[in-house]
């Protein structure tokens, strides 16, 4: 394959690469309506979804129901009809693993339980032991999960019971009242239409409980069977750790495994699909080998621009899942993104540069399969404040979503099959991925993979490095083991070499289809101009992904290309000849706008101004402006923009000698109708 060819495929990725939005069916799930759904979504270059029970469905659709089931058909028939795939979800709503309480409701002895430690046992506990004048019980832990209904959510009165998830009679039951039911109506589909089954983030104890540690039927006596004594759990609730709370961590891991997740991963498995969706936390890794497509979820904005892209135990996201992916041997990983990410607390305020920025941070740490949360059946009433925002129909961008489905497919293509450069080892126990530890790995642009525990013993040493999978790895950090390897990272040399510090610089370097690649993204608020020293065998191409261009790259005489990332840049440089030369730079002018129109019910305002052109040459439009903003030229449309500044290329060709007329729409925030007000319009 030629370097055009493979750029080609990387700016016209097909659907196999497509993002897999959460839809909410949150309505009366009209079997037309949902029909009508899912060519919308296909018309935006949208080729597959999740099939996502939320709060808010009719009261006359019960979960697991004949009707259900008919008004899912009708989203799957016209998904193979238009050659789309669909991943169904498990549960209604979440955490799975309770069938929307329909496992308690048939066996109550299936709730989920937990141990406290107490001076006064209540009615139903089982006291385990005393000890240090306090009693270790057992006790249903009273947790919840969310409903498809309202009345049905945290607190309410209907809230359905979770499950007891590490008991096997629960989690069997669960699987025949939902894997086998959906199996039963769609079996023709499955590994077909029908690609995976997405289960999310299980809970062994439940929403809303209190003073809890997870506990599970029988679980004591596997315990102390194993050599662990109950008063030493007592430190559990204390702060404190000794063998036995070691035992019990351990204990509880293997239980979720071997009971949850290993079951659903055998059934997908035996039915043709994959194991999707995520485990509880952002460092959760050991359980992702069970899983065909290892995932996780940003969401709540546990990260953000203003905050960075380093800080705490969700930091680790995007890494994890990749590396997980990487270690158990799966082609693709996951992440459910963009969920109530909302700025300042206020529902529906996230920008499309938010979006940007999420993207590229969990692209550039190789997650390959993208599912945004969410698109809404339905934004009526209290439907439209249940986790907002929608990121698909229910956004301003909608009109223009092809732009990022097809910058995600593009990502998607080029994340997928990437031999990483790594050389740096980080070993990792599970829920302890070190995340100050490869904070500098991040901001000097050193690869480095995680290695879990359940995979040291393979690892051997030789000739100074590290060797696991065929990968070979010179550093490690995170044991004092292996005295014949380095445990300096920072000896290791950088992926991108740059002529001075770039600590917002994010970069990752592998092979993909034997074309030596980095990808660059830049995570702070201000333009990153440096020199790069590739290294490696020219011609260098740059490939923008977002706007789909590919130029030439320039190399002085020490072979170095200069790099320019603007605010939310994100670049491929590519050894390969792509065939192209540089744009030539357009003129930069500057134009004076005036406000014509208002539309204060659409959150729109329109701006004019005029342009004095010679017709020689592209010219360059630069506006500051909240939040999108669309640039007509002598009233034909040229493009739009999701985040500032805004920057328009006006190409020679679409300028008459003289003067030109320039129309900028610009539409504000969904908050503004469904949140707070924020403003919006030019901003200088």
């Amino acid at each position: 394959m030629t370097g055009s060819e493979w750029v080609q495929r990387l700016l016209n990725p097909g659907k196999e690469w497509t993002a897999f939005p959460f839809w909410f069916l949150n309505g009366d799930l009209d079997p037309e309506e949902i029909r009508r759904q899912v060519r919308d979504f296909h018309a935006h270059g949208v080729d597959g979804f999740v099939l996502h029970p939320r709060m808010g469905i009719s009261p006359e659709i019960e979960y697991l129901s004949e009707t259900f089931f008919e008004r899912l058909g009708a989203a799957i028939e016209e998904a193979s009809r238009l050659g789309m795939k669909v991943v169904l979800y498990d549960e209604g709503m979440y955490p799975s693993g309770s069938a929307c309480g329909q496992v308690v409701r048939l066996r109550p002895d299936l709730k989920s339980r937990g141990i406290a430690l107490t001076e006064q046992p209540e009615k139903d506990d089982t006291v385990l032991c005393t000890c240090g004048g306090k009693m270790l019980v057992e006790r249903f832990s009273g947790g919840t999960i969310r409903g498809i209904h309202f009345g049905e959510d945290d607190g309410e009165e209907h809230a359905p019971p979770s499950a007891d998830i590490l008991c096997e009679d629960a989690v069997n039951l669960f699987m025949q009242l939902t894997h086998e039911q959906y199996w039963q109506h769609f079996h023709e589909e499955f590994g077909k239409t029908i690609i995976g089954f997405f289960t999310d983030e299980p809970s062994i104890l439940g929403r809303n409980t209190r003073d809890l540690m997870p506990w599970s039927r029988d679980f004591a006596r596997l315990f102390t069977e194993k050599g662990g004594h109950l008063e030493g759990l007592k430190a559990l609730f204390e702060g404190g750790e000794n063998a036995d709370t070691a035992l019990y961590h351990r204990l509880i891991l293997e239980r979720e495994e071997t009971v949850y997740y290993a079951s659903l991963s055998r059934w997908c498995e035996a039915h043709g699909i994959f194991l999707m969706g995520h485990p509880h936390q952002s460092d959760d890794m050991e359980v992702e080998k069970y899983f065909h497509v290892p995932g996780q979820d940003l969401v709540l904005r546990w990260l953000a621009p203003e905050t960075g892209d380093l800080r705490g135990m969700d930091s680790v996201m995007g890494k994890c899942s990749a590396d997980a992916a990487w270690v158990f041997g799966r082609e693709r990983n996951s992440n459910e993104c963009f969920g109530a990410c909302n700025r300042d607390g206020n529902p529906w305020y996230v920008t499309g540069g938010d979006l940007k920025w999420y993207l590229d941070y969990l692209a550039v740490r190789g997650v390959n399969l993208f599912i945004p949360h969410a698109f809404y059946y339905s934004l009526e009433g209290a439907r439209s404040q249940e986790r907002p925002p929608d990121v698909g129909p229910g956004s301003i961008w909608w009109p223009h979503y092809e732009k990022w489905s097809r910058y995600m497919k593009a990502l998607s293509f080029l994340m997928t099959g990437a031999q990483v450069h790594a050389d740096i080892a980080v070993l990792c126990r599970n829920r302890a991925l070190n995340p100050e530890g490869v904070e500098i790995l991040f901001r000097t642009q050193r690869g480095f993979r995680y290695l879990p525990e359940s995979v040291w013993p393979e690892i051997r040493e030789e000739n100074g490095a590290l060797v696991l999978r065929g990968q070979k790895f010179h550093a490690v950090i995170g044991t004092d083991r292996y005295p014949g390897v380095s445990h300096d990272p920072m000896s290791i040399c950088p992926d991108l070499k740059c002529d001075s510090a770039q600590p917002d610089l994010r970069v990752m370097r592998f092979v993909h289809e034997n074309v030596d690649t980095l990808f660059m993204v830049n995570t702070g608020e201000k333009t990153l101009d440096f020199l790069a020293y590739p290294g490696g065998d020219g011609p260098w191409t740059m490939v923008d992904l977002w706007t789909g261009r590919a130029w030439k790259a320039q190399t002085d005489a020490e072979g170095r290309v200069r790099i320019c990332l603007p605010r939310r840049g994100s670049l491929v440089l590519a050894a390969c000849d792509a065939g192209t030369c540089p744009e030539p730079p357009a003129g930069k002018v500057q134009v004076r706008w005036t406000l014509q129109e208002e539309d204060s019910e659409n959150f729109r305002k329109i701006y004019t101004a005029v342009l004095e052109s010679d017709g020689d040459g592209d010219v360059l439009v630069e506006v500051q402006a909240e939040e999108m903003a669309e640039l007509y030229v002598n009233d034909a449309y040229l493009d739009a923009s999701f985040w500032p500044p805004h920057s328009f290329r006006i190409p020679a060709g679409m300028l008459q000698h003289g003067s030109n007329t320039l129309r900028l729409v610009v539409t504000g925030s969904p908050a503004n109708r469904y949140g707070r007000p924020v403003p919006y319009g030019l901003t200088e």
